[in-house]
């Protein structure tokens, strides 16, 4: 393990454990889906975009019955609508229809 990714297992479980959130977040899977996701935001988008749209997700997964399931269920639709920004393709449901999401 790179003396970075140490510091970032760390630090994801330092801020977990500070936020009681050891049981919902699953360190290495979470962190692998939130650099995706932003690395996606960033450069289909912008790079301002990304952080906030991480903070965003959280805080619509923080709603949900399964947060867990929610945040992966919106980082896949959020990155989806990021790959296809700028682009002619028409967009998807609202990240938010839960009747379009099945």
């Amino acid at each position: 393990m790179s003396d970075e990714s140490k510091a970032m297992s760390e630090w994801v479980l330092a801020v977990s454990r500070e936020l009681g959130l050891e049981e919902a977040v699953e360190s290495d899977a979470t962190v692998d889906m939130v650099l995706d996701l932003t690395s996606d935001v960033a450069h289909g988008v912008s790079r301002p975009a990304a952080p906030v749209t991480a903070f965003l997700i959280g805080l619509a997964a923080g709603r949900a019955a399964d947060p867990a399931v929610a945040a992966r269920d919106f980082a896949q639709k959020i990155g989806d609508l990021a790959d296809g920004w700028g682009s002619d393709a028409e967009r998807g449901s609202a990240a938010h229809d839960q009747q379009a999401r099945g």
